[in-house]
């Protein structure tokens, strides 16, 4: 089986698009942030910058990890990709960040606000490219303990 992988910064197909502003399935929803960053952090408006990619991008993460708790969401993990123990890809990743959120449409609030487009600079700048991938925890699991406390929590 061969897998075409493509990393983008911004989406560029129409369809996705549009399926982002359907309702989307009922929440919490994790959304699984595959990234890779520049060497060297290149903002759209020129400035100058001593910045990689990676720590641009740490400021636009910042910003972000303060914003969620306006849309109900929060960071759920954050880590550096460190090894591939099963598959391939031609590059790894560099971090793996997942991000919850009460249902799809906080998401997309969330991205649409002026606050998110001011953060937005850095995110630019630092990703070379990544994937998001939206997912649900089944209803069969929602029983783990640690789930449980988490669901608690993030609904209360």
């Amino acid at each position: 089986m061969h897998m075409e992988v493509i990393n983008e910064v911004f989406p560029s197909d129409p369809e996705q698009m549009a399926q982002m502003a359907e309702k989307g399935p009922d929440g919490p929803i994790f959304m699984v942030n595959l990234l890779k960053f520049k060497e060297k952090a290149e903002y759209v408006d020129g400035r100058e910058t001593d910045l990689t990619g990676r720590e641009a991008y740490q400021l636009y993460g910042a910003g972000v990890a303060g914003l969620l708790p306006e849309y109900g969401g929060r960071i759920f993990l954050m880590a550096d990709v460190t090894f591939l123990s099963l598959g391939q890809v031609e590059e790894l990743w560099d971090e793996v960040a997942i991000a919850a959120y009460p249902d799809r449409n906080s998401l997309l609030r969330m991205s649409s606000s002026q606050e998110w487009q001011d953060l937005a600079i850095h995110r630019a700048a630092g990703l070379a490219g990544q994937l998001n991938i939206e997912s649900v925890v089944p209803s069969f699991v929602w029983g783990l303990p640690w789930l449980e406390r988490f669901k608690q929590e993030f609904s209360g």
